[in-house]
């Protein structure tokens, strides 16, 4: 009786830890465990679960994020968009079935596409990174996922940032390419002319944002994450610039968006302006570089 009790108990104990060592594994590679929909405008994702913690970002009514713990009382941390931190449950309507719909980009390299939700079950496909797939669900740490071209099957959440767009920043980028060349109106926020911030917010009008028509209000509009890095900026990316002498005391003197390689696409106010390319990491540009929101 002692030895079959010492027995179960060290049986227990293995337990334990393998529970704990999933949970840890899930902890550390951000694999969803639910998923909710934001309640609040302007929702503010911080960094702990208190309300003096710093902000990650702002997110938008009536979004679907992954929810990574619920440990913590009345707050949830949880994923959207590539960023991680945590909302109040005040503001988080936890999705009971898990069935939902959104949009997800995924977010590495040659992912696999399976045919169940479990790496011992066959690929169907593989996607690239910056790919967008229409999620339709979550199962066991997993999405339900329909790709580009009609294939269903199924991503382990962690490969997958859920976003409401289906548009990939990349398509951004090329979207403000086709007005290469359009003059610079003061004001402007057509093809017919462009000021800096009016281009701006044209070209992201296409992929459903709604950005204000001043570089500093759409660098402080909460939109996406903020990036402070040349380096670490993605094709597609809005960019800002503050020069003192034309700021008029605002944040930002002048936007653009950002199409790879240290460059980026903008409508300037030069002599030889309208919307050109320029340099980033030389130069006037460099000097005066603010930041990036990736969206």
């Amino acid at each position: 009786m002692t030895h079959f009790a010492g027995r179960a108990g060290k049986i227990l104990f293995l337990s334990l830890l393998t529970a704990l060592a999933l949970a840890a594994t899930a902890m550390a590679a951000d694999i969803a465990t639910g998923a909710g929909c934001t309640t609040g405008s302007s929702l503010r994702l911080r960094s702990e679960p208190s309300t003096t913690s710093s902000v990650v970002t702002t997110l938008d009514k009536s979004v679907a994020v992954a929810i990574l713990d619920g440990s913590v009382d009345g707050w949830y941390r949880v994923a959207y968009n590539g960023s991680t931190g945590y909302v109040s449950a005040d503001y988080l309507i936890v999705d009971q079935d898990n069935i939902f719909t959104t949009y997800g980009r995924i977010n590495s390299s040659g992912v696999n596409v399976r045919s169940g939700a479990s790496t011992d079950s066959s690929v169907l496909a593989t996607i690239a990174e910056d790919a967008v797939v229409t999620v339709n669900g979550l199962v066991n740490g997993w999405y339900d996922v329909t790709c580009e071209y009609g294939t269903e099957g199924f991503i382990r959440s962690d490969y997958v940032d859920l976003t409401e767009s289906a548009s990939s920043n990349g398509d951004i980028a090329d979207a403000a390419k086709a007005y290469l060349g359009t003059r610079y109106v003061y004001g402007g926020a057509s093809p017919s002319g462009f000021d800096c911030s009016g281009f701006t917010m044209y070209v992201y009008s296409k992929f459903g944002y709604s950005l204000p028509h001043s570089a500093t209000s759409q660098w402080q509009s909460g939109l996406g994450t903020r990036v402070y890095s040349i380096s670490e900026l993605q094709p597609g990316d809005l960019v800002f610039f503050n020069d003192p002498a034309r700021n008029a005391g605002k944040a930002c003197s002048h936007a653009g968006i950002y199409i790879g390689n240290g460059q980026h696409i903008h409508a300037s106010s030069s002599r030889s302006g309208g919307v050109i390319i320029s340099d980033l990491t030389s130069g006037y540009y460099n000097d005066y570089f603010v930041g990036g929101i990736h969206v």
